[in-house]
């Protein structure tokens, strides 16, 4: 692979990390925050490509002016060396980046990994509205390791997709993140009450309920899983950013 062809690999990855950036495909990859930094990430490349083709020029308008002596290539030795082929491999990430969007991680990936459920800091006071809108990470802290106190008799509203374990127990889930994909953990919560009759893994569910202190552990590391009672259940899309990032607020 010459100059060239690294040029043009360059600015194609380049001009996909800034697509991937200006869109929301982007949030399949790392987390929002981290958006600034995919885009310069994206203007670095492109730069970077521009710059190595205006050096080439400069070299190939300075040989014409100077020819190489006779018997020596361009540089400087009696014969061309030929870059490996395998070097053109390096184009596979980026046609995967192009051509195939991933799917968020989902229940598959949850019930294989444990729990990522931690203390947390602290609790923060609880607005107003009813049914409360929580994060599921939020509620989960609180009926886990506060058990409940902050929540009282309250309506939480929680949204995340569904998975379920190997004894039919249904859990609602989302996949914390500390800064990409890679990296991402789940946090669970099972379902209690009025639970839908058919439920679809892997399917986003907005539930309403209350705090119940029935818990389980988890199987695969034995990490606490507090549970909501269910009191309503809707399905409904997934949301823009599949993965939920208060796991650093």
């Amino acid at each position: 692979m010459n100059r060239q062809a690294q040029a043009a690999v360059l600015f194609l990855i380049g001009a996909a990390v800034l697509k991937a950036g200006s869109s929301d495909l982007y949030l399949r990859y790392v987390k929002a925050g981290l958006r600034p930094l995919l885009l310069a990430a994206g203007v670095v490349l492109i730069v970077t490509a521009v710059a190595t083709v205006w050096y080439e020029l400069r070299l190939w308008r300075a040989r014409r002016e100077s020819p190489p002596e006779e018997g020596r290539d361009d540089e400087g030795h009696g014969h061309a060396h030929r870059e490996p082929r395998i070097a053109w491999l390096l184009v596979l990430p980026l046609l995967a980046l192009i051509l195939v969007a991933p799917p968020a991680l989902g229940s598959y990936s949850a019930m294989r990994t444990g729990t990522a459920l931690q203390p947390p800091f602290g609790y923060a006071d609880l607005p107003s509205g009813d049914p409360l809108p929580l994060s599921l990470v939020d509620y989960a802290g609180r009926a886990a390791y506060d058990h409940g106190h902050t929540l009282g008799d309250r309506r939480i509203k929680v949204t995340g997709f569904i998975a379920l374990g190997d004894d039919g127990t249904p859990y609602l889930v989302r996949m914390a993140l500390n800064c990409c994909a890679a990296d991402a953990q789940p946090v669970k919560i099972g379902l209690t009450g009025q639970i839908p009759p058919v439920l679809q893994p892997d399917s986003w569910l907005e539930v309403t309920g209350t705090y119940t202190s029935k818990r389980t552990k988890d199987p695969v590391n034995n990490g606490v899983i507090p549970f909501i009672d269910v009191a309503d259940a809707k399905p409904v899309g997934a949301p823009r950013d599949p993965y939920d990032e208060s796991w650093n607020s």
